[in-house]
């Protein structure tokens, strides 16, 4: 069998790109997407080419951009015009492919194996053909690598912005990747790189040298699965885009408009977050078998904590009781709390332990029984209120309205996108 041909198509400056699309007018002007600073989300999202020369950096505080440029337009963010968008510029890729599997909100993987011979078999001018496809329908522009594996597609989508295709060769590819700093490779983050810097691997090329004990030694898994990247061993498949991922966790978190200082702050805080997640659980017939809490101070320093859970649940009394510990655990006053997420882990499709548990306790049984009686009253309430919502405020999403009830200002924002409901 030969070798696979791999895309990855990534757009160039996807925020802020879509917001520019209908003001030609900012175009070349230093532009950036970011928060709202009154509500505390003062931070870049995304910035355009115009803004990257004056050392924009995502991430960085409002007050910090401006202090580089002192010009800079800011534009707040339309995530539901990105969605759109995303799906739009999906459904142009599916015309080259049908496996293509979404990588956060900009970026796809598309395996043209099968299909290439449809286009000429040139892979190099199939992704030139997507790219200008993607441009002459959406106005959007794209970066695209071209390889022979999915982590060799994104290095090559990544070393030439913006709309240009890079091909990596499975000949030769050693001259190509081999020179280019460790941190440019999928998945090597701060942390591992830091850590690998110190025994002298600073270039993907070093890492591919050594001994795969090594890495693996000082990192775990991920140290050996590195090591397998940079040796060109990724073997991992293109996932169709509608095929659907077990769900893993389901989370929920908020940054607040004001600093929590008391621990009843913190518990007023945790309460909706834990009803929110625990909703989703029976929304979907789902049990959490564990919680995890992060929480945020003020100088951006998180602190996280999970636990197991004694039984399965989707009740919000046992999550609240959970996650009240763990936050318990992890504040230490005075410390002053910006944002706070709360995730069900280990999700499951059953909540056998929990009766199991039970049949040993009629009473605890039976108060269970009336518990979950209860808090499915509460998701037809809660029901019945998101319906009046829709009626009232048709352009609102559905949790973003109840969170504007239960927070005020705080932006409600989703724990690990990727595998959440």
């Amino acid at each position: 069998m030969g070798e696979r041909i791999i895309l990855h198509c990534d757009l160039n400056s996807f925020y802020a790109s879509v917001e520019l699309l209908d003001k030609p007018a900012l175009w070349e002007v230093p532009v950036a997407v970011c928060g709202d600073p009154k509500t505390r989300h003062g931070i870049i999202l995304a910035k355009n080419e115009p803004a990257k020369k004056y050392g924009i950096q995502t991430a960085e505080t409002v007050w910090q951009a401006k202090k580089k440029c002192p010009g800079l337009v800011l534009l707040p963010p339309h995530h539901d015009l990105y969605k759109m968008w995303s799906v739009r510029v999906n459904d142009i890729y599916e015309r080259f492919t049908d496996l293509i599997e979404p990588f956060g909100i900009d970026e796809s993987w598309l395996d043209v194996t099968g299909s290439l011979h449809l286009f000429g078999g040139d892979a190099e001018k199939l992704a030139n053909k997507i790219r200008k496809t993607v441009k002459n329908e959406t106005g959007l522009t794209i970066s695209v690598g071209v390889s022979f594996n999915k982590v060799f597609a994104k290095l090559g989508s990544d070393m030439k912005k913006p709309d240009a295709t890079t091909v990596i060769p499975v000949d030769g590819w050693q001259n190509i990747v081999w020179p280019q700093p460790l941190g440019n490779l999928l998945y090597a983050g701060r942390a591992a790189t830091q850590t690998l810097k110190k025994y002298g691997i600073e270039t993907i090329g070093q890492l591919a040298a050594c001994d795969p004990a090594m890495p693996e030694q000082l990192l775990g898994k991920m140290g050996r699965q590195l090591w397998e990247y940079a040796n060109g061993l990724d073997k991992s498949p293109v996932k169709p885009r509608h095929a659907a991922d077990p769900v893993k966790s389901v989370g929920n978190g908020t940054t607040f408009p004001d600093d929590l200082v008391r621990w009843e702050q913190i518990c007023a805080g945790l309460m909706p977050l834990c009803d929110s997640v625990a909703a989703r659980l029976r929304r979907h017939g789902l049990y959490a078998g564990g919680v995890s809490v992060t929480l945020k101070d003020v100088s951006f320093k998180t602190f996280s904590r999970q636990t197991r859970l004694d039984a399965p649940t989707h009740l919000v009394r046992d999550i609240y009781r959970a996650a009240a510990d763990l936050a318990r655990q992890l504040w230490k006053p005075p410390a002053r709390l910006r944002s706070m997420t709360v995730t069900a882990l280990y999700v499951t499709e059953t909540c056998s332990t929990f009766q199991q548990l039970d049949l040993l306790d009629s009473t605890a049984q039976a108060c269970g029984q009336r518990q979950e009686q209860l808090e499915e009253a509460v998701d037809a309430i809660r029901d019945q209120v998101l319906a009046q919502l829709a009626e009232r405020f048709p352009e609102e999403d559905d949790e973003k309205a109840l969170k504007a009830i239960a927070f005020g200002n705080g932006e409600e924002g989703e724990a690990l996108p990727e595998e959440e409901l």
